[in-house]
């Protein structure tokens, strides 16, 4: 009743692979990849915008008059 050995592992693999195809299977690895790739980049991206805005200058001021441009 403990965790499934290897060989349990291989035939599940095996019948995934059945059911799937490994064109399947290689089109599905290669999407999650490019969604953990995408998902890095925003996250680097995201902590260069908090940096940029630490490093920034703020303006203080009053406004007196609206106008529409």
């Amino acid at each position: 009743m403990g965790s499934f050995s290897l060989w349990h592992w291989l035939i599940v693999l095996l019948i995934v692979v059945l059911i799937f195809g490994t064109k399947k299977l290689r089109n599905i690895g290669s999407d999650v990849g490019g969604a953990v790739r995408e998902f890095k980049k925003a996250m680097n991206d995201e902590q260069v915008a908090e940096g940029d805005e630490k490093t920034g200058t703020t303006i203080e001021g009053e406004v007196t008059k609206k106008t529409k441009q």
